[in-house]
């Protein structure tokens, strides 16, 4: 009998989620494992010192979304002491994105607060056994795979920005098969496991972060990590094709957008074509406006008003781990560092996130969230079940603004074209963004009048890494799919 599956972004993540599941834990404590397990064998893109989100499944239907994204910093602070955000540009293929690292691009972190309150809520294994595989993997050290080979070539740029994180990956050849030790993220992991949270956040770890931060004149500080906690928050629910996809709702971004585009989508024929497809992203990319991003921020409590007003309206780097299990417990969940910040916390296992710095999160300008604010990811844990059924399909993708349109596609494949789980992930994928259509080869639409195409030579990591499980509703057996794109594997318990 199959106890459960894990798919992650790579092999030795997923094991450690599996590991978790042999030994009796749900799908949480599997992804738990995984995420700390990521810390190690996929460095830079995520860590301690990142922030994401985790969506819960239960057994009963009654989902959770637990938000421990990156906060804007600045409580105390003094603005006009900031130093600079540091351009850095990097190459996916022919298509170049500038993005912005040093200390001014760190925001106030959520892992730790995330991955406690997680498993204090949901978890059945102690904390130590889940952190144990990351422990054991950064002391021993990780032979890089392709995949992580080619971050380490991408983010060059971010690495040779400040000494620390030079002496920490730049004196491991970017070539498979070298090996990458990381023993003061096993110290981190491990400090964790037996003290909590509260070290990151109100006790010795967090002071020297904020030494080290402040030293260099960012605006993490004391106050912004005594004040955060992970927030638990009601999934947006849409229908779709007679199941209820549940997914991250605001101050999150991506999942009201894909929401949107479900909704648009549900009111017509299925399958859409490709030339549809595209019409719904560009409404999405249109109905991301300023005053759509600050209303992300004004919801409160009034989620379901928000989201029926929204919807209503429109009717006419990242790692991702998925796990399912047996006793129909299903777990979900995005972690990033952005492209990291280059700023590496002697002593603390801390590689910093460059949330501040990323204009994918700061579509109006840089600088301009009040401290506190969380920061309007694209990152969307997602889920479907039929009303009274266990869930059916549980996703999520890596990628920037390229996850909202890698989500909604595996949906699509999945719902609209019945491909297999594998297939839906694996096959070619289009997105639109700023007036231009990016493709791999296959994807593009049959009517391309007037439609500029950046078109890539083959599957690219651009384009995200969806990461996916899926339960037969009939049959009861589970699947999973890792996406090839950024070196995706599944293991089945």
């Amino acid at each position: 009998m199959t106890r459960g599956v894990v798919a992650a972004g790579h092999r030795l993540t997923a094991e450690a989620g599996a590991s978790a599941l042999r030994a009796g834990g749900n799908a949480v404590d599997a992804a738990l494992a995984s995420m700390c397990a990521s810390f190690v064998c996929e460095p830079l893109l995520t860590g301690l010192g990142a922030g994401g989100y985790l969506l819960v499944g239960t057994p009963g239907g009654d989902d959770v979304l637990l938000d421990f994204f990156v906060e804007a910093p600045g409580r105390g602070g003094d603005p006009p002491r900031r130093t600079e955000l540091v351009p850095v540009p990097l190459l996916f293929g022919d298509v170049v994105q500038v993005f912005h690292v040093g200390a001014a691009s760190v925001g106030t972190y959520g892992c730790p607060a995330g991955i406690c309150a997680a498993h204090a809520r949901f978890a059945s294994l102690p904390l130590a056994e889940l952190v144990a595989p990351a422990v054991r993997m950064a002391r021993e050290g990780v032979a890089l795979n392709a995949h992580q080979t080619s971050i380490l070539e991408l983010l060059s740029p971010v690495i040779a920005s400040s000494p620390e994180a030079r002496a920490l990956f730049a004196q491991v050849p970017p070539r498979e098969g070298e090996i990458l030790r990381l023993p003061e993220v096993a110290e981190g992991l491990e400090r964790l496991a037996t003290e909590g949270a509260a070290p990151f956040y109100t006790g010795e770890v967090a002071t020297a972060v904020c030494d080290w931060v402040g030293e260099r004149d960012g605006m993490l500080s004391p106050a912004d990590l005594a004040a955060y906690e992970a927030v638990a928050r009601e999934p947006i629910d849409v229908g779709y094709r007679g199941l209820r996809v549940r997914t991250n709702p605001p101050p999150s971004a991506g999942g009201i957008l894909i929401a949107a585009v479900l909704a648009e989508l549900d009111r017509e024929p299925a399958p859409p074509t490709r030339e549809r497809l595209v019409a719904a992203m560009i409404d999405a990319q249109r109905a991301r406006t300023a005053a759509f991003m600050e209303s992300l921020h004004l919801t409160g409590l009034h989620l379901r008003g928000f989201q029926e007003e929204f919807l209503g309206a429109r009717r006419g780097d990242t790692t991702h781990i998925s796990a399912i299990d047996e006793d129909g417990w299903t777990c979900t969940t995005t972690v990033s560092n952005g492209s990291c910040s280059g700023v590496v916390v002697p002593g603390t296992g801390l590689h910093l996130n460059n949330m501040l710095g990323e204009a994918d999160l700061n579509p109006s300008g840089f600088h301009l969230h009040p401290p506190g604010r969380r920061l309007p990811s694209m990152m969307a844990p997602t889920l479907a079940r039929r009303a009274g059924g266990a869930v059916e399909l549980a996703l999520g993708s890596a990628g920037s603004n390229r996850i909202r349109s890698a989500i909604l596609q595996v949906i699509s494949n999945v719902v609209d074209h019945g491909m297999g789980l594998a297939e839906a992930v694996e096959a070619p994928r289009l997105h639109w963004e700023d007036g231009v259509l990016y493709a791999e080869p296959g994807a593009e639409p049959t009517n391309r009048e007037g439609v500029v195409i950046e078109r890539f030579t083959g599957p690219h990591v651009f384009f995200g890494g969806c990461q996916a499980v899926r339960r037969d509703p009939d049959s009861g057996r589970m699947v999973g799919a890792g996406d090839p794109r950024r070196g995706g594997a599944v293991i089945t318990v």
